[in-house]
């Protein structure tokens, strides 16, 4: 059986007498999506930032591709594919939408940051950045500083950034937050077309946008996964449907 793209095993931190992830075990396979999914205060960004590698787990392992990453830090994930976007945005505002792709294909290629007049000449930062903008549906917003696009716009640059780095997973938090329902449409189409680049991990309140696109769904209360499956078994499970879904149980 292969290995899963991303494995967490027993996975604990603490926060003095806060338990914030307690014993969590996830899988996540090539070529899905699983979202985790929790009401506010679950621990979901606390867990997202452990398999990131901005947090540090007290306890538990961390598997990519059957490689054990629990050590290494952010920028050591990132090297070897783990692409993430944040719940709140990390863009360099007063860069244009090309520049901020460009520092992540930067980071990739592990060369100098070095901001000088003649970079925007280097094919090999442009066009790959040129690309994944393209694939976004920004490549005619390019020179346009990040902080002049609209919410929507800021996020497709996100993925754009996450694209850039080649990744072998995404972690996507919260990508749909402040979209209204033509954007969370258009980034719901786009997101089911991205899991044929690499599996994502997605962090969603989105409720629609969760059951049109994950083949798997882990509910996060209190640190702690009480319950997995497909969105059916999610969806009909009557612990989640009264603690998570607020409805009553049948």
């Amino acid at each position: 059986m292969a290995e899963p793209a991303l494995g967490v095993a027993g996975l604990v931190k603490s926060f003095g007498a806060l338990k914030a992830t307690d014993g969590v075990d996830l899988q996540l396979n090539a070529g899905e999506i699983h979202a985790l999914i929790g009401p506010n205060g679950a621990g979901k960004s606390t867990l997202i930032g452990q398999i990131a590698g901005t947090l540090r787990p007290d306890r538990g392992e961390i598997r990519l591709y059957g490689r054990d990453v629990t050590h290494l830090d952010a920028s050591g994930r990132s090297r070897l594919g783990v692409a993430r976007t944040f719940q709140v945005s990390s863009l360099v505002d007063e860069f244009s939408a090309l520049r901020n792709v460009m520092l992540a294909v930067q980071g990739r290629s592990r060369t100098s940051y070095r901001f000088i007049r003649n970079v925007m000449n280097d094919r090999t930062l442009v066009d790959p950045a040129r690309e994944a903008l393209d694939r976004v549906g920004l490549s005619k917003r390019a020179d346009v500083p990040a902080s002049e696009l609209s919410h929507g716009e800021r996020r497709q640059l996100e993925i754009a950034v996450a694209l850039a780095l080649g990744p072998k997973v995404f972690l996507l938090d919260e990508p749909m937050a402040g979209m209204g329902p033509d954007g969370s449409r258009a980034l719901t189409g786009f997101l089911h077309r991205l899991r044929e680049e690499a599996p994502i991990l997605l962090v969603e309140h989105d409720m629609d946008a969760v059951f049109a696109l994950a083949d798997r769904v882990s509910v996060l209360v209190y640190g702690r996964v009480v319950a997995s499956g497909t969105v059916d078994e999610i969806r009909n499970d009557p612990v989640v449907r009264e603690a998570y879904l607020g409805e009553p149980a049948a």
